[in-house]
């Protein structure tokens, strides 16, 4: 467990190292790039006010993944009943994830109000967040064993017995999997669609960050990007977490492989 942090550690010194004496020797100006100890104090100082921003950040990306997780998940499961709907909508999921979130946000802000640009950002986040989990979700729902989708031909089993006996469980990997990306995007997609309302309102990361760079203030901007890092890697870590203990119960309890 040890060595597993310690590369990564030993390379953050390095580069930290490097950061702040190329600073000090360059006499590089505050508000280029500023040192690692003048963002660290800034951390410090700005604390209470860049929790209260990751915290809204988190929960706008936890709601955006909870409603992508749903639609994802109950679309793959509509499709998968009938393969000539599914054929009918994967070209619109594919054309929602391939449009850019700067495109259709205008649009989302004026149909939520400009009062509540929170509802637009969690809108837009969900889109983001939503086609790794129907992708992933669809393709996990046609990975059932072939020998058994026969054993259920012969049984003259029906659809939706064919779907909760034999896909469900075999889609397991593939829809954690799909979380797993989902998750980050949820972030990604909150922090972009958040600079696009360009509004206090939400007081999410992203505001900070917009708010510090058009006051010059730079080392505040990095402290946000940190804990915005870190916000990140606290997510990814609990996603995957979870996914290990939820597939190491499907293996012991869910079909042969």
């Amino acid at each position: 467990m040890i060595g597993r942090w310690l590369s990564p550690a030993i390379l953050i010194a390095v580069l930290l190292t490097g950061w702040e004496a190329a600073c000090r020797l360059l006499h590089l100006p505050a508000y280029v790039l500023p040192p690692p100890s003048a963002v660290v104090a800034r951390l410090a100082s700005d604390a209470p006010t860049l929790l209260i921003g990751a915290w809204n950040t988190l929960s706008m990306a936890l709601c955006a993944l909870a409603l992508a997780s749903v639609a994802g998940c109950g679309l793959a499961l509509i499709t998968a009943l009938s393969p000539a709907l599914e054929r009918a909508v994967r070209p619109l999921a594919v054309a929602a994830q391939v449009t850019p979130v700067v495109a259709v946000a205008p649009l989302f802000l004026i149909w939520s109000g400009l009062d509540h640009p929170a509802r637009a950002i969690v809108a837009l986040a969900a889109i983001v967040a939503f086609f790794p989990i129907f992708s992933g979700a669809s393709a996990g729902l046609k990975s059932a064993d072939p020998g058994l989708e026969r054993l259920f031909d012969l049984y003259g089993s029906s659809r939706w017995h064919r779907l909760v006996r034999l896909r469900l469980p075999a889609a397991t990997p593939f829809l954690l999997e799909g979380h797993r990306v989902a998750a980050g995007l949820a972030v990604i997609g909150a922090v972009v669609a958040e600079f696009v309302a360009g509004s206090g309102a939400t007081q999410g990361l992203a505001w900070r960050i917009l708010e510090s760079g058009n006051r010059l203030q730079t080392d505040r901007m990095f402290a946000a990007l940190a804990v915005l890092a870190a916000l990140g890697l606290v997510l990814h870590g609990a996603v995957q977490a979870l996914e290990r203990r939820l597939l190491a119960w499907w293996s012991g309890s869910g079909p042969a492989r």
